[in-house]
């Protein structure tokens, strides 16, 4: 890593430890390739805090601090781990291994399911948007798909205009990445087309009601495991709105902000709370 004043978003040591084995795995495969043969002239430890620092702060790519590599630099290795999946790898990777220190084996058994709706910015495609009229905004739609303890399994970002029955593909992505799940609780927004779908693939698909008997707020059974961990991926500016042009990057900002979670919970450093974020 350059030497330079370090960023609040900066991985420490032991964090960097558990993504490094990954990214130099990709990097190699990719220098076997390269025609010339030359190694890669950028640190790929400053590639990824760069990537954390747009992540956390929300700045645009062009905004990114000079003490960095140049933000094309960097958002083409961004573009590249998208595209080839090192973001999702690293978070299938990761998740395991806060599984298996909170006493849990790593492959999970059991998730829950929402979305959230969130407004865009202006360079977003009218065509990767819609209007959620229930929620009288007109943006994109995340599915967040976790286990019972919080953790993000499957994401998939639509129009906000899609249906939560639309988002059976959460299930899909979630039983070909984690075979062992069974079950999975969902809001009354999903009707019976997702207990089908989920019936299919071998997932016991509950529905969650809210209690009658009970006015304003109160906590629902299960549902308020995925939607502690929507506010915990808040904290990442970049996901206050959706800013990206495609939905894969869009899902890869969410990936990002999980993995920065992931790699705070498993060397047990401190995690985002809301007070100081300002």
């Amino acid at each position: 890593m350059s030497e330079r004043k370090p960023y609040p978003s900066d991985l420490s040591d032991a964090r960097w430890a558990l993504i490094e084995p990954t990214l130099t795995a990709w990097r190699n495969a990719r220098l076997e390739r390269r025609p010339t043969g030359q190694p890669a002239k950028v640190d790929l430890r400053d590639a990824f805090n760069a990537i954390l620092y747009i992540n956390r702060t929300g700045i645009p790519w062009k905004y990114l601090p000079h003490d960095f590599p140049s933000h094309g630099t960097v958002y083409a290795y961004y573009a590249a781990w998208r595209d080839e999946g090192i973001f999702a790898q690293l978070n299938y990777d990761l998740t395991g291994l806060a599984r298996v220190k909170e006493g849990r084996k790593p492959e999970p058994t059991a998730s829950v399911i929402d979305t959230q709706s969130v407004k865009t910015s202006t360079n977003v495609p009218l065509t990767s948007q819609g209007t959620d009229a229930a929620k009288k905004i007109v943006g994109r739609k995340r599915g967040i798909l976790t286990d019972t303890i919080g953790l993000i399994l499957a994401v998939t970002v639509a129009g906000a205009g899609l249906s939560e029955n639309a988002m059976g593909s959460l299930l899909d992505q979630a039983k070909e990445t984690y075979p062992t799940i069974a079950k999975s609780w969902v809001d009354t927004g999903f009707k019976n087309a997702v207990v089908e779908h989920g019936a299919r693939l071998g997932i016991d698909v509950e529905v969650v009601n809210r209690n009658p008997e009970k006015r304003g707020f109160h906590v629902v059974k299960r549902r308020w495991v995925v939607e502690r961990s929507i506010g915990w991926i808040m904290m990442h500016r970049r996901l206050a709105r959706d800013y990206e042009t495609l939905t894969t990057s869009s899902e890869a900002m969410i990936h990002i902000a999980s993995i920065d979670n992931l790699t705070k919970r498993i060397t047990d450093e401190t995690t985002p709370t809301w007070r100081g974020t300002y």
